[in-house]
């Protein structure tokens, strides 16, 4: 089982390599591009597991009153450094330090995938409570069930570990959290490394999720 801890520890131990391997182009971030000019002005916007800030917490700060969050504070230190105009937060996804209808929007992307599945639908359902009636949220998955390890994550030295739910589940999830899905897209970029030594590393396909907040979870 995924231990939340230990990825923190990796992420605080490998704050720098990480932030080097970060690629700011991809059809990802053309659909963060698309969802960011389909928002009102001053919206504010949270991401949900913003790492060392870019590119997700930097598009944001662009157009939006961006909130990075982030279990790591070595990565937040990064973000810091980068994204000077943003607020940064450290804390759980599962259990968000915000107030209920604080944001317009909140985004995820490749941040689900170090929570244990068990524990994703609490994530979805915090998505929900902090957002305003109609929020939006965007959220990456990976399209299949995988989880795994390395023990040598970007040739660093240190271990990293990842559970993905799954699309269906990740759909699922959001529907029982609230949210219509608006839009879903499947993306084909690698996540670098992440087959270990024991698995060829494939590129492994996401799908992101537009989704629109109906109901507030109970």
């Amino acid at each position: 089982m995924l231990e939340r801890d230990a990825v923190r520890r990796s992420y605080d131990e490998l704050a720098e390599t990480y932030a080097a391997s970060r690629s700011e182009d991809g059809r990802a971030t053309e659909l963060l591009a698309r969802f960011l000019e389909s928002l009102p002005a001053s919206s504010r916007v949270l991401d949900a597991g913003c790492g060392q800030g870019t590119p997700v917490l930097e598009r944001l700060g662009e157009s939006t009153t961006a909130v990075g969050l982030d279990f790591s504070r070595a990565q937040l230190a990064l973000a810091a450094d980068s994204e000077a105009d943003a607020a940064l937060v450290q804390g759980e996804m599962t259990s968000l330090p915000f107030d209920r209808s604080t944001f317009d929007a909140a985004v995820a992307y490749w941040s689900l995938i170090h929570v244990p599945t068990g524990d994703q639908s609490a994530v979805l359902d915090e998505f929900a409570r902090v957002l305003k009636p109609g929020g939006r949220a965007l959220v990456c998955e990976g399209t299949d069930e995988w989880r795994g390890t390395n023990p040598n994550w970007l040739d660093s030295g240190v271990g990293m570990e990842w559970d993905l739910a799954g699309a269906a589940a990740t759909a699922d999830g959001l529907r029982s959290a609230g949210f219509e899905i608006v839009d879903r897209w499947n993306v084909p970029e690698e996540l670098d490394g992440a087959g270990g030594d024991e698995e060829e590393d494939p590129e492994r396909p996401w799908t992101v999720f537009d989704a629109r907040l109906e109901s507030s979870p109970r």
